[in-house]
């Protein structure tokens, strides 16, 4: 049984330690994406009218009076997500897509599908193509953060390929924890052994400890990571069916429409002004007291989403995240809401994932341990590669050396006085 778990152990983790690696490198730092990425990108982030020695003058706009303007300014875009309110000195993040294009009845080609907008004056003052396969200053962040759950593997028959590799690499990943556990105590007389760390000994000793050891310590964080990665890259196909053998899970509001073709997308026949004001009679009824943060349109849904939360807590820095209503774009009609805290305990359970995956769930000392933890994935990935290397170098070795010896020992057959022919037999008579 044990030679089977070891084998298996050893091409589960050879199969995935290379997506494992990057995932962990990456994971490490986009714990802190947004913090990283406003110091890269100041144009970005940081508004130009709040800037030391800037004559704009005027008060703040609202994010929904800026996506007006901006929208008014380039009218080949529509705005997807906007803040309703910002920071102070902070430029106004805005998601965008291509409007279509009457006269071809295809999307416009944009370049971008981000925007920064500066509150006072209105201008757009940085754009990007969030997610794009580049390492420039501007885009970094987010390539990281895309690499991290597709590997920018392209999608194919709208089949996203790198979404259900990084999913069954989740998977392997769970299921080698448990494999992974159980080799590691040999026997309960010795388990002493597979907490401690020989530090003096260096070498090889020590990277085995660093990969045994490291990861019995905190074997159930790392359990946590990878059912979370199942959970978000196959939550629909894998984990909710799970799931419901056990509990109920309410729909989502997208759950129960059909999605249209990105050309086929309409005009929102409601105002963002107006959902959000419908946004907050409902949420008045559902005794939610934070105020709408943030409004996003789905025109493949024919949705809209609104967030409750403060302003600069829109990533839900703690807990299990901030609460969404839904509406449906033509008629404003309720189409849902995503309440944390509430629901079906399946319903709970698919709230925990994210928070969980980014350690969001208990704020800053959670972002600190994933990114920790991040760092400790790449390095199981690199030293179990080594042990692997070490043995397989050994089992040559030991081909090689078993090869020399048994060509020895032929020789040595050959040259010894019981294989050579005797004379006796072999000369021919004299008489003859």
């Amino acid at each position: 049984m044990r030679a089977v778990l070891v084998l298996l152990h050893r091409w589960f983790g050879l199969g995935v330690a290379v997506f494992l690696f990057i995932a962990g490198a990456t994971g490490a730092i986009i714990s802190w994406d947004h913090e990283l990425d406003a110091w890269l990108n100041p144009a970005l982030f940081h508004a130009h009218s709040a800037a030391p020695g800037s004559t704009a003058t005027g008060q703040p706009k609202n994010g929904l009076e800026l996506a007006n303007l901006v929208e008014a300014q380039e009218p080949k875009m529509r705005v997807t997500y906007v803040l309703t309110e910002e920071e102070p000195g902070h430029a106004s993040q805005m998601m965008v897509e291509p409007r279509i294009d009457p006269a071809t009845k295809a999307p416009y080609v944009l370049d971008y599908n981000q925007i920064a907008v500066d509150p006072v004056t209105a201008q757009i003052q940085g754009r990007r193509m969030w997610g794009t396969i580049s390492l420039s200053r501007e885009n970094l962040l987010p390539f990281l953060y895309k690499l991290h759950y597709t590997m920018h593997l392209p999608d194919v028959g709208g089949i996203e390929l790198g979404i259900w590799l990084m999913g069954i690499i989740g998977i392997v990943w769970m299921l080698d924890c448990f494999i992974a556990l159980w080799l590691s105590f040999p026997n309960w007389k010795s388990w002493r052994k597979s907490f401690a760390f020989r530090w003096r000994d260096g070498g090889h000793k020590l990277n085995f400890d660093l990969h045994r050891s490291g990861a019995v310590w905190v074997w159930v964080l790392l359990l946590v990571l990878a059912v979370t990665s199942v959970s978000m890259n196959l939550n629909n196909q894998v984990m909710q069916p799970i799931i419901k053998v056990f509990s109920s899970v309410t729909p989502t509001a997208f759950d129960t429409r059909t999605p249209v073709a990105p050309d086929k997308v309409p005009e929102p026949a409601m105002s963002r002004e107006q959902v959000v004001q419908l946004a907050r009679i409902e949420a008045d009824k559902l005794g939610l007291t934070d105020p709408a943060g943030g409004i996003f349109y789905s025109g493949m849904f024919g949705l809209y989403g609104v967030g409750f939360f403060q302003p600069g807590n829109d990533h839900g820095d703690v807990g299990l995240g901030n609460a969404w209503l839904y509406f449906d774009a033509t008629t404003g009609a309720p189409s849902g809401n995503r309440i944390p805290g509430t629901g079906t305990a399946g319903d709970l359970f698919i709230q925990a994932q994210f928070p969980l995956h980014s350690g969001r769930i208990l704020g800053l000392p959670g972002r600190i341990m994933i990114s920790f933890m991040g760092a400790l994935v790449a390095m199981l990935s690199v030293t179990g590669v080594i042990i692997w290397l070490r043995k397989r170098q050994a089992r040559v070795r030991h081909k090689i050396k078993s090869r020399e010896l048994a060509m020895a020992k032929m020789q040595e057959d050959m040259l010894s006085p019981s294989a050579q022919p005797s004379t006796q037999h072999s000369r021919p008579s004299a008489q003859n």
